[in-house]
């Protein structure tokens, strides 16, 4: 009996499970589309993601390539990927009530392989191994790597420059030349480059090595190549404007010899991993299957069903209807012992999301002068809550200097914030920002998000504030943390006690 009868007598036996798992994976993108759409828009709306239209197709073709294989496997109904699809699905209802974006979307996306496992077992997920995880590429994913990456950027481009002989002063991801000044945006973080140098490394390891170490070795290249790559790309941009006297690569002209030069740089890449392609593996031949019973695949597919239905079902049930509703209560706080509060607000405020309840004031002691920005939210949805992304989290005037975290002693105990500092020209600033998320204090934006689920999930409380502290001060001078400190020693007992008091809804 020849490969070819063999797959064309084993294919009505495994026809119907295949028929199931289709059914079922049709199942969860409707059951989650709400998810699977907020991944659409952001490919539509963001270059850097808009990849996420070709890893879907390119993914169904690697696993269609696979059919003729994949038809000669018994079914192998697991209890592994059904444990599998609740954890998945545990993590979903845990990510959408603490309005976690990427976590709900890689929650989604990971039940699609749980649900081969859960119908067809751990040889048809070891088979379509690739195509399945492929599919992790097309979440949205990458913005946390922005700032290492912007900051990457400028040190390489000041460190080259400075090999060239050119002198340059550098304030931040900020650096001024005597031909004139430059920065480093979220746009020129190289972000994008690194994102589609890695799906196309990924894609190209695939289909062109089947040893681990090849495999390894092109993914990587695909991935400290673009980082250089960029370095190398805003150095020849800067010394292109420099040697233009700004006349040249300042413009539109800027993004197009940058595209250009990574187009070169991948074309490079590539060439290069061609050297090290391997023969194609001789296919394996395709061995008879034993017959599989349609109805363990339908109480299979039932059960997968029930477990994909349960985690929407919750979430619809503690659905928030009055996510923005804000007491009628004013926000106000007397001015702590030993401090003045003064007429004038700070000039200076932090963006937040939506419109919570706020209070600015600026207070003045011996020793200086303290701003407080205290933003409080009765409930929390994802255009209006403690923790979102911010285009420009610290203002158009103010550039992050340098950010870490820093315990300090308040009250005889441990107080963790997330300490800033800010650059304008010669001007500096000190921030210390934390939060309190339903009567806990911390700086830790996951705790927050946990805290934020169990208040929604459990109907306890649901309110955040968030804390900001800030003072100016000279570039020459020493950050002035002790006097930051002495604010919180005195304002922050009676800050807690007020955002106790204030009415909160479960």
């Amino acid at each position: 009996m020849t490969p070819d009868s063999v797959a064309a007598a084993a294919r009505p036996v495994s026809l119907t499970p295949r028929v199931l798992l289709l059914a079922m994976l049709l199942a969860v993108l409707l059951l989650y589309h709400a998810t699977f759409w907020t991944m659409l828009e952001i490919w539509s709306r963001s270059q850097t993601f808009a990849h996420g239209f070709l890893i879907v197709p390119i993914s169904i073709w690697l696993a269609w390539r696979q059919r003729a294989r994949l038809a000669v496997l018994p079914p192998q109904a697991s209890l592994t990927g059904l444990l599998l699809l609740a954890g998945c699905g545990l993590a979903w209802l845990l990510a959408n009530a603490a309005n976690v974006q990427v976590v709900e979307q890689y929650a989604a996306t990971a039940m699609l392989p749980a649900c081969v496992w859960a119908i067809l077992g751990w040889p048809a997920v070891r088979l379509l191994a690739f195509p399945l995880a492929y599919l992790f590429l097309a979440v949205p994913f990458g913005e946390v790597f922005i700032e290492p990456l912007i900051d990457f950027t400028a040190s390489f481009t000041v460190a080259a420059l400075q090999l060239t002989g050119i002198p340059v002063f550098r304030d931040g991801s900020n650096f001024y030349l005597p031909s004139g000044s430059w920065s480093v945006v979220e746009a020129c973080s190289g972000l994008r480059y690194l994102i589609a140098s890695l799906a196309l490394g990924a894609l190209f390891a695939h289909l062109n090595c089947h040893s681990r170490g090849r495999r390894l070795a092109v993914m990587a290249a695909a991935l400290v190549v673009p980082i250089i790559a960029n370095g190398v790309r805003a150095y020849l941009i800067v010394m292109l404007g420099h040697l233009s006297n700004m006349r040249l690569a300042v413009g539109i002209d800027h993004l197009v010899y940058g595209w250009l030069f990574f187009g070169l740089v991948a074309l490079v890449l590539f060439w290069c991993a061609t050297r090290w392609r391997e023969r194609p593996l001789a296919a394996a031949t395709a061995t008879p299957t034993v017959a599989s019973r349609p109805a363990a695949s339908i109480r299979v597919l039932l059960a997968s069903l029930a477990i994909a239905a349960l985690w929407p079902g919750l979430a619809w049930l503690h659905r928030d209807e009055a996510a923005a509703a804000m007491p009628a209560a004013p926000l106000a706080l007397a001015a702590p012992p030993g401090w003045q509060k003064l007429e004038a607000p700070p000039a200076w405020r932090a963006p937040v999301a939506g419109h919570p309840l706020q209070w600015l004031a600026s207070y003045r002691q011996e020793t200086g002068k303290v701003n407080l920005q205290l933003s409080w939210f009765a409930r929390q949805a994802p255009d209006a809550e403690l923790l979102t992304h911010q285009a420009q989290p610290y203002g158009e005037t103010w550039s992050l200097l340098q950010h870490q975290k820093r315990t300090i002693k308040v009250g005889g105990r441990g107080l963790t914030v997330r300490e800033a500092m800010l650059g304008h020209g010669g001007e500096r600033m000190l921030v210390w920002r934390f939060y309190r998320q339903g009567g806990v204090t911390t700086a830790n934006p996951v705790l927050v998000k946990l805290l934020l689920a169990r208040g929604k999930l459990l109907g306890t409380r649901q309110d955040g504030a968030d804390l900001i502290v800030s003072t100016a001060y000279d570039e020459l001078a020493p950050p002035p943390r002790p006097q930051l400190q002495a604010f919180l020693q005195a304002a922050l007992p009676m800050i807690e006690q007020r955002l106790q008091e204030l009415p909160h809804e479960r």
